[in-house]
């Protein structure tokens, strides 16, 4: 049989018990320009670079804050994460008008895997061609969360989705030990140095282009919560110019870029 007979809606599995809109969704993911998350004990920390379409277009945002104490980044089709992140927003707010308190990053991640996941199960709906890390802290402590278009929702401790990913992945999986005493400025130094690794040779970070997104506890073992905050522009170059510090120090540095999709 021909592969394209079990391609043409999200309900039909091949015979080899696979369903290929999903795969292809998680393609469009594959393609997006990549974002890192990790966490310590009192921070989780995303980071991510921004594209343009064009030299005269703007550069498309990867970060969002979801709530005072929760954000997300994208990798994949911008449009489909808008209607996510959307409804995140909305099952934050429901939960502080009906509980008054903040929603807990392990129910929300729940509620967006069942939502994706509803589009396998309905003829005529596709898988959301976006992939998502969601972070944040909650009553628990920091969290970092990796949501993919098969609605598979997974506690991370690192973790990086988008083009070249796998190399950034392999410096987190290196250093994955220090992460947990980490800071919140040398959590953030941490994913510079794994975004860095994803990139092509002419392409560097700068504050155009990387977005820098932060939660934490102010202090360990307190409740009180530094909120989620992305930070653009002039407000990552102290940040940038420590990691390049670090470079002609003789720290690892691999300069570049991925390919292209983010909308």
């Amino acid at each position: 049989m021909f592969r394209n007979n079990y391609d043409n809606d999200s309900v039909t599995f091949s015979p080899q018990g696979r369903i290929f809109q999903v795969e292809y969704a998680g393609e469009a993911v594959k393609q997006g320009s990549v974002v890192v998350g990790l966490t310590s004990k009192t921070h989780a920390v995303l980071v991510a670079i921004k594209r343009n379409a064009e030299e005269l277009s703007s550069y498309q945002k990867k970060l969002f804050a979801i709530d005072e104490h929760v954000g997300l980044a994208i990798a994949g089709l911008t449009s489909d994460a808008r209607v996510l992140s959307n409804f995140m927003k909305q099952q934050c707010l429901s939960q502080r008008l009906t509980y008054d308190r903040a929603m807990p990053l392990e129910k929300l991640a729940a509620l967006i895997g069942d939502k994706a996941q509803l589009n396998t199960q309905h003829y005529g709906k596709r898988p959301y061609g976006v992939g998502l890390l969601v972070t944040g802290v909650d009553e628990t402590g920091p969290h970092l969360f990796e949501f993919q278009p098969s609605g598979l929702t997974q506690e991370m401790l690192a973790c990086a989705i988008g083009a070249r990913s796998q190399m950034a992945r392999t410096y987190l999986e290196k250093n994955l030990d220090k992460f947990a005493d980490c800071g919140r400025d040398e959590l953030v130094r941490h994913g510079l140095r794994a975004l860095k690794e994803t990139l092509v040779q002419d392409r560097e970070l700068t504050v155009e282009n990387t977005s820098i997104g932060v939660a934490g506890l102010k202090e360990p073992g307190k409740k009180a919560l530094e909120v989620f905050k992305v930070h653009d522009g002039a407000d990552v170059k102290d940040w940038l110019n420590s990691v390049a510090d670090d470079a002609e120090a003789g720290g690892e540095t691999t300069e570049g870029e991925g390919m292209q999709v983010d909308e």
